[in-house]
């Protein structure tokens, strides 16, 4: 940077500007050196003809990448920009091109100016005029390299990191439940079995409940933890389940023994102020760079993860014409099954009067009389049950299988509230004792540390009682196993499911379970002039039954016939 023949006296009356970065905190704080030379171009400053005063130093973007497009973050290189582009400065010092932008854009917007401006350019090779050809020429090339060595080195470590993650060895953060071994690409269950139940609890009652939902709020009706772990490193934390955590693990491809990477794509996009940004999108699964299936033990498998995906999805409030939707409390059992025998779409439910009686309605409207009208809207009483009864005459041969099944689910949802207890009495007997030890290796003349450990191991006293007799309290009130008594009574039902269907513990949301395993629409045409209604009920498998009902002539739908 020996060369001043360029530097004028023009250029001596305005100030130098020295700008240093780093592209990252970690690099600030270990490459020291490399910021030290970056602050040593002061001094070449001076050897160039600038007094100390006229030296300026702008380092407010170190640990800033310079490959960010927005200026908003680069607030130092937005600073040099300004002092440029009002003729403040006289020459810009940097240690290399990239120090000064890795990106063309900006790089040409600073020739640019200072090639408007009278402005000079300095690094390590020599001082150089934006406004001659040949000098241009070479800072162009510079900052091209620039940008081409940055495309250079990240294309290296991407392919080295996919080459990893290809064999499913590189090792990136597991959710709670699994950790890493010690070959290449092993994972292994959590070794406190306590944080291994509650995940396959979440996966239990899933298949039981079938709702996300309903999962978490089994979790908090019972009062049970969840473990939590922000990351490897961090300490296990036991705390309140929350609709994320339990949705995290139905959805998360980890649990089910699979290795991904490359789930998600970073992508560029202008917002509304006209600021260049970035996101992150999930990618379809079809789209992930890396799936290998049977990876290590899961806690269920491959196909049960996309049976539980598809279930999920459809709990979603569906789109118009689409099928599916959560179950929801009200009384109207084609909740999410009805279809519009006119026009095809899905029938919306209502209520009215005092004991909010059911209904169905088409959200389509016509035009009558001037007035918009449904296409459909009939009452819903009759119709339920018609449908409830062709469900219970098609389940009837498999009375006994539906019967065992039930003895078993409860049976396992008496036990696994009870596992869950007993393991966090574990838990906490354990952090007891550990307070224990600490207290008693402690010297009796450190009072003050001595005092602060028997106040921890008090309080882990009182949650060991605390837990203990909740335990004890649970224990009686929810046997471990079911009598003889409820066993016979089971049975007996089971011979006679309308007694089941009819029961006041069988809850509206059951009865929806209960004809959703085997209907898959419901099809409904209401003739008018007629009073009556034709219901196509088609069941899975693709088996289609036909109904007509005759419907009261007091409240007649209305329905236009087209």
């Amino acid at each position: 940077m020996a060369d001043s023949t360029k530097v004028t006296s023009a250029h001596l009356h305005r100030v130098a500007v020295v700008y240093v970065r780093q592209s990252t905190p970690g690099q600030v704080e270990h490459h020291r050196e490399s910021t030290a030379r970056q602050y040593a171009l002061a001094e070449r400053a001076r050897e160039l003809g600038w007094t100390a005063e006229q030296v300026q130093v702008i380092d407010e973007d170190l640990g800033v990448s310079g490959s960010v497009v927005s200026l908003a973050k680069r607030t130092g290189f937005a600073h040099l920009i300004t002092e440029v582009a009002l003729g403040h400065v006289g020459i810009v010092l940097g240690l290399e091109v990239s120090r000064l932008a890795r990106s063309n854009t900006d790089w040409y917007r600073l020739l640019d100016l200072c090639g408007v401006t009278d402005t000079l350019i300095g690094d390590s090779d020599g001082v150089y005029h934006p406004a001659l050809f040949n000098d241009r020429l070479i800072l162009g090339l510079k900052g091209t390299m620039s940008e081409a060595e940055l495309h250079t080195l990240r294309a290296r470590l991407d392919g080295g990191i996919r080459n990893k993650a290809a064999r499913g060895e590189l090792r990136r953060g597991l959710p709670v439940g699994l950790v890493w071994g010690d070959e290449d690409g092993e994972v292994r269950f959590h070794p406190d079995e306590a944080v291994t139940s509650a995940i396959r609890t979440v996966f239990d009652r899933f298949a039981e409940l079938g709702s996300v939902r309903r999962v978490w709020l089994w979790f908090r009706a019972e009062h049970l933890s969840f473990p939590l772990q922000a990351h490897a490193r961090s300490d296990l934390r036991w705390v309140a389940p929350t609709y994320t955590a339990i949705h995290h693990v139905l959805t998360n491809p980890v649990y089910a023994g699979a290795y991904t990477y490359g789930k998600t794509r970073r992508e560029r996009y202008v917002d509304a102020d006209g600021m260049v940004k970035q996101r992150s999108r999930r990618v379809p699964i079809a789209q992930w760079a890396v799936l290998l299936r049977n990876h290590h033990p899961g806690f269920i498998d491959w196909m049960t993860f996309e049976a539980n995906q598809v279930r999920i999805d459809a709990n979603v409030h569906p789109q118009p014409h689409q099928a599916g939707g959560a179950v929801r409390e009200g009384t109207a059992l084609l909740q999410g099954l009805a279809v519009c025998g006119h026009c095809g779409r899905r029938l919306r439910t209502h209520y009215r009067g005092r004991h909010s009686t059911p209904g169905y309605h088409c959200a389509g409207k016509d035009i009558v009389r001037g007035r918009g009208v449904y296409c459909l809207n009939v009452g819903g009483v009759a119709i339920d049950h018609a449908v409830a009864n062709a469900f219970l005459a098609a389940v009837t041969p498999a009375a006994l299988d539906a019967t065992l099944l039930t003895v078993q689910q409860l049976q396992a949802h008496q036990d696994a509230a009870l596992a869950q207890w007993r393991l966090a009495v574990e838990r906490a007997r354990y952090d007891a004792e550990r307070a224990e030890r600490r207290y008693r290796m402690v010297e009796p003349e450190h009072r003050l540390v001595a005092r602060g450990l028997e106040t921890e191991w008090e309080a882990r006293l009182r949650d060991l009682s605390t837990a203990d007799a909740e335990l004890t309290r649970r224990e009686h009130q929810q046997p471990r196993a079911l009598s003889p008594e409820q066993r016979q009574h089971i049975h007996a039902l089971g011979a006679d499911l309308r007694q089941v269907w009819a029961a006041p513990t069988t809850t509206d949301r059951d009865r929806k379970e209960l004809l959703r395993t085997l209907l898959e629409e419901v099809i409904v045409a209401v003739a008018r002039s007629e009073y009556r209604a034709q219901l196509t009920l088609r069941w899975r498998g693709g088996t289609l039954t036909t109904l007509d009902l005759p419907l009261p002539r007091s409240n007649p739908p209305r329905h236009s016939d087209g």
